[in-house]
């Protein structure tokens, strides 16, 4: 399914991997997954950036998913 928004209103991004883990780290250990966002992007995908600085999106499609190794 890749990542969807559950019961939030958008899939909540990050732009540095630092800030990832950062806040993965308050649900946990965490996992980064790196999204390509300009493929995404050049498919027509729209993303927001918040007031506080987080990327927003409705969807990210597993193909646009690169899991850790």
């Amino acid at each position: 399914k890749g990542l969807i928004r559950g019961k939030r209103n958008h899939v909540h991004l990050s732009a540095e991997t630092e800030t990832a883990r950062k806040v993965g780290m308050r649900h946990g250990r965490p996992v980064i997954l790196t999204i390509d966002a300009k493929q995404m992007e050049s498919r027509g995908h729209s993303f927001f950036l918040s007031d506080n600085e987080v990327w927003l999106t409705h969807e990210v499609p597993p193909s646009f998913i690169k899991f850790p190794d």
